[in-house]
């Protein structure tokens, strides 16, 4: 059984990115992993070309696709009404899924 990659990208203003990125890693993203269909979850700013860039990609592991669909099925809206209305207007989400083919680790 593979693991799915689930990716939010998720570009903010500026004005709001020290308090977003405190709610995700305090709020947001443990009520994700918290739902139980995640192994882990990563948290990366994307490197911008534009000054002023915000843009953030959030990745979760999902166990497997029936883990990732009960997410989708039966916690993704709530915790993203929730993202949305705290940072409405001020942020444009991507979202999309991967299935891992193979894992490749360098072993030191």
């Amino acid at each position: 059984m593979e693991h799915i990659i689930y990716n939010v990208t998720v570009s903010l203003d500026p004005a709001v990115e020290q308090d977003w990125v405190n709610w995700m890693r305090t709020v947001h993203i443990p009520a994700v992993m918290a739902t139980g269909c995640f192994l882990e979850s990563r948290m990366s700013k994307m490197n911008e070309l534009e000054e002023g860039g915000c843009t953030y990609a959030m990745t979760y592991i999902a166990y497997s696709q029936d883990h990732l669909d009960d997410y989708q099925n039966n916690h993704a809206a709530a915790l993203q009404i929730d993202h949305k209305t705290r940072y409405e207007g001020r942020f444009a989400a991507f979202r999309s899924t991967l299935n891992v083919i193979q894992h490749f680790r360098h072993e030191r």
